[in-house]
């Protein structure tokens, strides 16, 4: 008990002591939930090389990418983006990806953002994106350009063919 006192006792000091020397740069208070984690040490998504591609946001008409807002679709080889045609799903053909028959190396899997909702892979893309020997994964675009930070983040060679999230041929 004499320990508690104690410290309840110099507490005033130690408050006068702190405001006089104040911190140039404000900083944020962690949470209580997260006081002892490394949350609050760890950001993926401003901390990120600048030859690397990192979504951080995206829209009803685009993305933002490196800081940077992207209208219309896109399409991701590693660390290569390009400005994509395809306007909706079904504008999604073979021509469309056919630069897949020439990249060097080949990406381990091909994440197709499909818009607001995850829709059927036409079965001619499906046979196409085997034949060039990469994985194919569809999912609605929010969690398309998550899954490419993750996997572009491990290091893997990915590639993302997005269209923006308020697309839907539904």
């Amino acid at each position: 008990m004499a320990v508690r006192q104690k410290a309840v006792a110099t507490l005033p000091t130690l408050m006068r002591a702190l405001r006089k020397e104040s911190p140039s740069l404000p900083q944020r208070l962690p949470s209580l939930r997260r006081a002892f984690s490394l949350y609050d040490q760890i950001n993926l998504i401003d901390n990120v090389p600048e030859d690397q591609l990192r979504f951080q946001g995206y829209t009803d008409s685009g993305f933002t990418v490196n800081g940077v807002q992207y209208e219309g679709s896109l399409l991701c080889v590693g660390n290569l983006m390009l400005s994509w045609s395809p306007k909706k799903m079904s504008d999604i053909t073979t021509d469309s990806l056919s630069i897949f028959q020439v990249v060097r190396p080949i990406p381990e899997i091909l994440i197709i953002g499909t818009g607001r909702y995850i829709q059927p892979v036409d079965p001619e893309i499906r046979k196409f994106i085997r034949s060039t020997g990469m994985k194919l994964e569809a999912v609605d675009s929010r969690n398309a350009s998550s899954t490419y930070n993750i996997l572009n983040e491990e290091g893997r060679i990915v590639a993302a063919a997005l269209l923006p999230y308020g697309v839907s041929d539904l």
